[in-house]
């Protein structure tokens, strides 16, 4: 399974945007370099305030940037970054993957999912009623989180707007996505 880098952002300081940019530098075991969610203990200030000694499972956030396109057909505008992830895809089922794959970005860079984004009441004050189009529920009655996934910093590397991602499945039996 493949696909492609289409952006890259970060943000020094807690906003629930993040400007792109030109390139990120991933750092092994902290995450985006003077991204305010870096580090090796939770940087999100809901876990913090449960537990800031929790190891942080959630130093890059990727999104899949069909999910803008999805919606879009309800009459939502978003662009990459404004939904707060690190790394937007294009042509690979982020959703899909198991927890532990590998995802190889660029030159030398290496991700290991570890879940999925929980997105909370920030985006619908980014776009009122935006909430309920990326979570919602599957025709068994499943809540379905669709904003995203995150991922620890295995092996650094710099990764830039067009870099290619391979996803390396781990072992199985595969375990699927949870809220992280």
């Amino acid at each position: 399974m493949s696909g492609s880098v289409t952006a890259v952002s970060s943000n020094g300081e807690y906003s629930f945007t993040k400007p792109n940019r030109d390139s990120i530098r991933l750092l092994a075991g902290l995450g985006v370099e003077g991204d305010v969610h870096s580090g090796v203990t939770v940087k999100h200030r809901s876990r913090v305030a449960q537990n800031p000694d929790q190891p942080n499972l959630r130093q890059v956030h990727l999104i899949h940037e069909e999910l803008f396109g999805e919606v879009g057909e309800e009459g939502f505008k978003v662009a990459p970054g404004e939904l707060g992830e690190n790394i937007t895809t294009r042509g690979i089922d982020l959703l899909g993957l198991p927890v532990g794959t590998l995802l190889r970005i660029g030159d030398s860079a290496v991700l290991e999912v570890t879940g999925l984004r929980n997105p909370c009441l920030q985006i619908d004050n980014f776009q009122d009623g935006l909430l309920k189009q990326v979570v919602g529920r599957d025709e068994a009655g499943n809540i379905v989180h669709k904003a995203g996934i995150m991922s620890i910093v295995r092996e650094g590397g710099v990764v830039r707007p067009g870099d290619t991602i391979e996803a390396e499945l781990p072992a199985g039996p595969h375990k699927p996505l949870e809220r992280v």
